[in-house]
């Protein structure tokens, strides 16, 4: 089997997402100034693209007010380096059941379920070259939560992505997830060429083994864009298998924060040592404008 590797390759850094990670690490950035100028270093460190979510600044928990990624975006956009803001859509479908015996009522504190138009309300405000479309519903850790995203709410999301003139970021956590990404594309709702996040290692989703990885790649439609990542220790590993299989890298907070045993990252340290693996491979590192020119993207 020949080697395919990209050696054309651009980074995007997953900035803070809505893990229990604050209490962990001091580096993960909570209020939108801290994001902001968190997504900026990762910029002049090398990444051409930032994946973006919001906390509630006051708790650092998950959020999705609005007002927090204008300002998020308004800060990276008004900064003196160019990046492309990728947005996350996948808040408002956070389902936490009741105990086992009694699964329903729900549990209200852990979850957050919202129509299509308001789980997109950050994106028709700010309009960010793209926005990520979690594709299928999956269990997450050990407990009773399940991130819920129905055939039906991704017909409508993709729908509304589109019109928008936003190039939904498709997010694979799972095989079945590719399916329906295929399927999404034959109804005419993901435009060309096709943007896709292969999420690997995550409790119950795809393993990051070698195989699993290649099976899906393996599976991905011709002309189709992908990137790949691993969380925690094997998210810097994953540089380069990512690379070597022949698509795009992801590294950031969001996934893992640490640079090495004992030491934690900020979201630049982690950057530039993608770009320093990278370069090793003997791969060149896409700039933003390059990035915009590759996925046809559109700079509001």
């Amino acid at each position: 089997m020949s080697l395919n590797m990209n050696r054309d390759v651009f980074v995007t850094c997953a900035l803070t997402g809505s893990g229990d990670t604050v209490g962990r690490s001091n580096k993960v950035p909570v209020t939108p100034e801290q994001i902001a100028t968190s997504g900026i270093e990762a910029a002049k460190a090398g990444a051409a693209v930032v994946h973006i979510h919001v906390r509630d600044p006051a708790t650092g928990a998950p959020g999705r007010d609005v007002e927090c990624y204008r300002e998020v975006a308004e800060r990276i956009r008004d900064a003196d380096v160019d990046v492309v803001l990728n947005f996350t859509a996948g808040m408002g479908g956070d389902l936490t059941l009741g105990p086992v015996e009694q699964p329903l009522p729900v549990n209200e504190a852990g979850t957050d379920m919202a129509g299509a138009t308001e789980r997109l309300a950050h994106v028709a405000l700010v309009k960010p070259e793209i926005c990520t479309l979690d594709c299928g519903t999956m269990n997450f850790g050990e407990g009773d939560y399940i991130m819920t995203n129905t055939p039906a709410m991704l017909v409508e999301l993709a729908r509304q992505v589109q019109k928008l003139g936003v190039r939904a970021e498709v997010e694979i956590f799972d095989t079945g997830h590719l399916r329906l990404a295929k399927w999404l594309k034959e109804q005419g709702l993901l435009d060309d060429p096709v943007l896709v996040q292969l999420c690997m290692g995550i409790p119950w989703g795809a393993p990051d083994d070698i195989p699993t990885l290649m099976s899906m790649v393996n599976n991905l439609p011709s002309g189709w864009i992908f990137s790949a990542f691993s969380i925690s220790r094997n998210q810097l590993p994953y540089v380069a298998l990512a690379a070597l299989a022949g698509g795009n890298v992801r590294v950031g907070l969001e996934d893992n924060i640490w640079l090495r045993r004992g030491a934690l990252a900020s979201n630049a340290d982690l950057v530039e040592q993608a770009v320093n693996i990278l370069h090793g491979m003997g791969a060149n590192v896409l700039a933003p404008e390059q990035v915009r020119e590759r996925l046809h993207l559109t700079k509001h």
